[in-house]
């Protein structure tokens, strides 16, 4: 037996049935922030909806001037709404709508909603305003030199600073709806002539799959919606920043820019595995120096991810070490186990990490001085720790703030972890193997469109200059 479909419920020409059902719906009488107010225009009843809190004043004042000083023989020859919208909407963003589902969700997303007696259509109007911080730049993304903006929580400001920045007919700025409650806006940027059309063709397509009731944690709900589900393994396949440049040097290059309202970060895609070593920093500089800081930043990081595996079986197998690296031993061994050190202060980085977040400003320094004490000198007297330990950890913590991807950042974490345990339990073959393994996972890891490791797979030598190398500005190069 085929489920009948639902019939929309529109609004029809009785005035008072009208107002009844958007009283209803919208709860009116128990809401105290949506406003239902009764009006007379030209010698009809009208009913004016719309949000408190989200409404510009002056505007709406403005506008309800103009329509209650209509008369009735101005209003005598108006057929229907689109009539009466096109004579008297003077306000920019006006439309019609009939569809009450249509109508309410504007209503919620800001928009007034004018109904008038004897018509079958709501005059929509939009005089909002979205409360909002200022554009200031991102705590996550800081440049000596360059812009200083960073987007926000509402999308039409971020794709403002785009079209700032991209003053080009050919740049789409593509709307849709995710979430049957949270009705988020989502909007897809990018240059008509140089997109991917099979990887546009893909997100849409999973965007309009998306059956969620809210996207509550904005751009991360998106994420794990669109992408086939992975969760064993913690490379991300997706890129983000809240920096407008990047963002629209992304876009000239080919890319799509998926914002999500209420986010200030936005989405990168489709993105390889090699996109998270790139940093805006490296284009406020001269090519020579901005190679010179993408080479540190590989090198700082793939160290980063070894360095405490590779000293660990130096430490257990003492007798290969040569000569000239017996600095890298330990002087005075204790009796906690080395790999318990290692872990337990890969957890307590972490944990530092997860109360700074938590911690107010005022107390800021205090809590510095505390972390330092414990870590430190209190740690290495009490016979807790050794100090090759601490300096080696210290490294591997102050690399993973040089890497800009925080997701990146702990994916190689895990494999850190996983690397120093499988070294433990089978040596020299468990560190080979995890890294054989780790392998695996960047491989079979699938972003939205393309290969995650290109221009390694499939290669290409161009794009991976570019990658390894800063490249000057040039037409094809932003």
């Amino acid at each position: 037996m085929e489920q009948a479909t639902k019939t929309p419920q529109q609004l029809t020409a009785q005035f008072q049935t009208n107002v009844k059902l958007l009283d209803d719906i919208l709860g009116v009488s128990r809401n105290y922030d949506i406003s239902g107010r009764e009006l007379r225009i030209g010698g009809r009843r009208a009913h004016l909806y719309f949000l408190d809190g989200y409404g510009k004043d002056d505007v709406i004042e403005r506008i309800l001037a103009f329509l209650l000083s209509l008369t009735e023989q101005q209003l005598g020859s108006v057929k229907d709404m689109d009539d009466f919208a096109s004579r008297f909407g003077t306000y920019g963003e006006t439309g019609t709508e009939q569809d009450l589902d249509t109508i309410v969700t504007s209503i919620l997303l800001g928009k007034c909603a004018l109904l008038l007696e004897g018509m079958e259509r709501a005059m929509l109007f939009d005089a909002k305003a979205y409360p909002t911080r200022g554009v200031e730049e991102p705590s996550d993304g800081k440049v000596l030199r360059g812009s200083h903006d960073g987007f926000t929580e509402v999308v039409k400001k971020n794709s403002a600073l785009i079209r700032r920045r991209i003053r080009d007919p050919r740049l789409v700025m593509e709307n849709h709806r995710v979430g049957e409650r949270s009705q988020a806006d989502v909007v897809l940027c990018y240059l008509d002539d140089k997109v991917d059309r099979e990887a546009l063709g893909e997100i849409r397509e999973r965007l309009n799959k998306i059956d969620v009731y809210s996207i509550s944690m904005g751009q991360e709900s998106i994420a794990e919606a669109i992408h086939r589900p992975q969760w064993f393994n913690p490379f991300p396949r997706v890129r983000y920043t809240e920096r407008p440049d990047a963002a629209a040097a992304s876009v000239m290059e080919g890319s799509i820019i998926l914002m999500v309202d209420n986010s200030p970060s936005v989405m990168i895609l489709p993105t390889s595995f090699f996109d998270f070593m790139q940093e805006t920093n490296d284009y406020y500089f001269p090519p020579l120096v901005g190679t010179y800081l993408r080479l540190v930043r590989f090198f700082v990081f793939l160290a980063s991810l070894v360095i405490t595996p590779v000293w660990y079986l130096a430490m257990m197998n003492p007798e290969h070490i040569p000569s000239w690296l017996a600095f890298i031993g330990i002087e005075e061994p204790n009796g906690v186990p080395l790999l318990l050190q290692l872990l337990l202060l890969e957890l307590i980085v972490d944990l530092l990490k997860l109360a700074s977040l938590n911690t107010p400003d005022v107390l800021s320094n205090s809590f510095s001085m505390l972390g330092a004490l414990i870590l430190g000198d209190f740690a290495v007297r009490a016979n807790w720790l050794v100090p090759e330990v601490l300096v080696y950890i210290a490294f591997v913590a102050i690399a993973s703030f040089a890497q800009p991807s925080f997701e990146l950042g702990y994916a190689f974490k895990l494999m850190r972890v996983l690397l120093l345990i499988l070294s433990a339990l089978f040596s020299i073959w468990g560190f080979l193997g995890g890294l054989v393994l780790m392998a695996v996972l960047i491989a079979t890891t699938k972003p939205l469109a393309g290969h995650y490791l290109y221009p390694i797979y499939p290669f290409n030598w161009k794009a991976l200059k570019h990658l390894l190398l800063r490249q000057p500005i040039s037409r094809d190069n932003t």
